[in-house]
Order: structure tokens, then C-alpha cells, then sequence
């Protein structure tokens, strides 16, 4: 096993990228039958579903390219000495992916790691393994060995710990939460390894009184539902001026009941289901703390009418109050949140209420 990660170590840059824009080509080629997959594991529609495997495969062709571009320096020396900085692949990277986006989670972790020159073991959520499966499947007809990029499954709790005590282990990779994120690096503080966080988030938007309405209805409502709303930079707070507000909530409601929702399989769908039965169980908890301090609903707030699949309509609530639990914790869910302001410096406060490290 040792000597073929030491060969893909001693591999010239070239050499590497080939396997990834070769593994490019493939994910291009499976696009239906990764996007299938990705759909029926985690819900999301089709579109978005052959969408992501796109980005995926453009992600592969630019790691490609820049893991030839690292470069070294020369340093600056007196006079009879010199300097020289060298780059080296750090060693064996311990990955964690999210289950929001099955297939770009996964090659997002693997495509700059092989590209160094890296090792690499990715834990992808348990919920949507297949996806994560088929991703290394297509690296290795590519003509990556197997031993270079491995895939485990478990326990996450016992998993993280068996691979972030190991010595072996030089790097930490994680996208997820905040609460988990902060215990992985302490388990990775142990050994002092590197490490990589990518965070949830509570994006807030502002709509100023000046703004093009219909444009900004349409691009925000688009955005907040991709994906059933679970997108880390997703908006989320839509803090809108007085002037405006009014016009804007009903525009949004208007829209936002409008959308299909059904099976992500189905071409006529607009949103999926969320994906594991956790999300719409969390989303009527907030939706129902925001509403018991004074948010008003005005569309949405529940299954839609029935519990079978994980479904919940998209609901927007207006004039929430900062003390609803929806405008301190990320919804990560088909929930908009509207609130008022008056001045630009009210806004921009609230906007930079919240820290990220919450």
C-alpha cells in the first residue's frame, strides 16, 4: 500500500493532473448516472443534481491545472548564502464531507490532495455513500491506484477519532457544521496538524428601497430554495427597508407558493425533499418558535399536507423577532426569514449581529 502512495508522491505534477482531468472526462461521460444517484440518495432535483456534477468536473480540471503551478522562491540571502523554498505534499489528508452535495463535497476533498501529491481518506456522510462510491470509482478508471484515495465508512464519532489520532495522518479536512467543526480540531490539536474548515453560515441580504423589485425577487427566491435551502452561503436573513418591505414580502410569499414541490426524479419538481428525516423535524421546530414570539407566517410552515418523505413546503416568515431561535441558529432549510430596517447603519449592524464561530 506504502509504496504506491509514495509513487503518486514522486509522480511529476503533469502526471497527476492527467488523472484528474482524465477522472473530468468520466464524471462528463456518467453525468446521468451520477446525478440519478446523487437525486435519489439526497433528494435534490435532477437539474440541480447534473448541475453539480458539472461543477464538480470544472473543479477537477482546475485543480488539474494548478497542481502543476506550485511553485517555489528563491529567498533573499547575503551575500555567499541562499535561500530556496520547496513545496512538498504534506502527507496523508483525512476528509470529511457533507451530505448536501454528494458529488462536489467529495471531489472538492480529493482533487487538491491528489493533485499535491497527497494520500487521502475521505469519510463522506453516511447518508449518501453511493454518491461518494461512484465519485472514486470514476478516479480509479482514470488510472489512479486505489491504495492513493480510500473511502471509509461508520461511526462518524469513532471514525474521526480512529483517523485524527493517528500519527500517520497530516492534514484535516472538513466541511459540516460549526459545533462539529470545533470538535475535530481539537481532536487534530493533539498531533498539530494541518487543517481545513468549511463552516455553516446565517447569510443575511439587504434590500434596499432603491433596488430593482421584480429582478431581486426573482434572483433571491431562487437562490434561497436551491437545494431545499440547504446551502451553507444560502440566504437567509432578508433584512429589507421600510419603503420596500410591504411590496417585497408579498412579492416573496407570491413566488415562494408557486414553486413545485415533488420528487426530485420528476422534471416538473422545483424542490426536492429534504435530505434525512432530522431536517424537516428541525425546520418545524424553528418555524414554530419563530411564529410562538411573533413571526407571521405567510406561506409554508409545514409537510404539505402529508409525513410520507422527508418534505417540508417552503415557508416564509415575516417581521421576525431577533430572539426567534430561526435569527440565531442556521435554519439550513427552505426558510426565509424577513425583517425591517430603517437606516443603511441598522442594516449593516444587523447583518454583523451574529459571529461565525456560533
Amino acid at each position: 500500500m506504502f509504496g504506491k502512495i509514495r509513487e503518486h508522491r514522486a509522480t511529476p505534477p503533469e502526471k497527476r493532473a492527467a488523472v484528474l482531468t482524465r477522472t473530468a472526462q468520466l464524471l462528463r461521460e456518467r453525468a446521468g448516472h451520477l446525478a440519478r444517484i446523487a437525486t435519489l440518495e439526497q433528494g435534490k432535483i435532477q437539474a440541480e443534481a447534473k448541475g453539480e456534477v458539472a461543477f464538480a468536473a470544472a473543479l477537477l480540471d482546475f485543480h488539474a491545472a494548478e497542481g502543476q503551478r506550485v511553485y517555489g522562491r528563491v529567498l533573499p540571502r547575503p551575500m555567499g548564502s541562499r535561500s530556496l523554498v520547496l513545496h512538498q505534499p504534506v502527507g496523508p489528508v483525512a476528509a470529511f464531507c457533507a451530505w448536501n452535495f454528494p458529488i462536489m463535497n467529495v471531489v472538492r476533498k480529493l482533487a487538491p490532495a491528489l493533485a499535491a501529491g497527497c494520500s487521502i481518506i475521505i469519510k463522506p456522510s453516511e447518508e449518501t455513500a453511493g454518491s461518494a462510491v461512484e465519485v472514486l470509482r470514476c478516479f480509479q478508471d482514470a488510472g489512479l491506484p486505489g491504495d492513493v484515495a480510500q473511502c471509509v465508512f461508520g461511526v462518524p464519532d469513532m471514525v474521526s477519532r480512529h483517523l485524527l489520532a493517528s500519527p500517520i495522518t497530516r492534514k484535516l479536512s472538513f466541511t459540516g457544521s460549526v459545533p462539529v467543526g470545533k470538535a475535530l480540531m481539537r481532536l487534530a490539536a493533539d498531533t498539530m496538524m494541518h487543517t481545513t474548515m468549511e463552516l455553516g453560515g446565517h447569510g443575511p441580504v439587504l434590500v434596499f428601497d432603491d433596488c430593482d423589485l421584480e429582478k431581486t425577487l426573482d434572483t433571491l427566491v431562487a437562490h434561497k430554495f436551491r437545494n431545499a435551502g440547504q446551502v451553507c452561503v444560502a440566504p437567509t436573513r432578508f433584512q429589507v427597508q421600510d419603503g420596500i418591505y410591504d411590496r417585497f414580502a408579498a412579492g416573496f410569499a407570491a413566488r415562494t407558493r408557486a414553486l413545485q414541490v415533488g420528487d426530485g426524479m420528476d422534471a416538473s419538481s422545483q424542490m426536492g425533499p429534504m435530505a434525512n428525516a432530522r431536517r424537516p423535524d428541525a425546520i418545524a421546530e424553528l418555524v414554530g418558535d419563530a411564529t410562538t414570539q411573533g413571526a407571521t407566517l405567510l406561506t409554508g410552515g409545514d409537510r404539505g399536507g402529508g409525513s410520507a418523505g422527508f418534505f417540508f413546503q417552503p415557508t416564509v416568515l415575516s417581521d421576525v423577532p431577533l430572539a426567534a431561535r430561526a435569527m440565531n441558529e442556521e435554519p439550513f432549510g427552505p426558510v426565509a426569514l424577513l425583517s425591517r430596517f430603517e437606516t443603511d447603519e441598522d442594516a449593516i449592524r444587523e447583518a454583523n449581529r451574529l459571529s461565525s464561530a456560533t
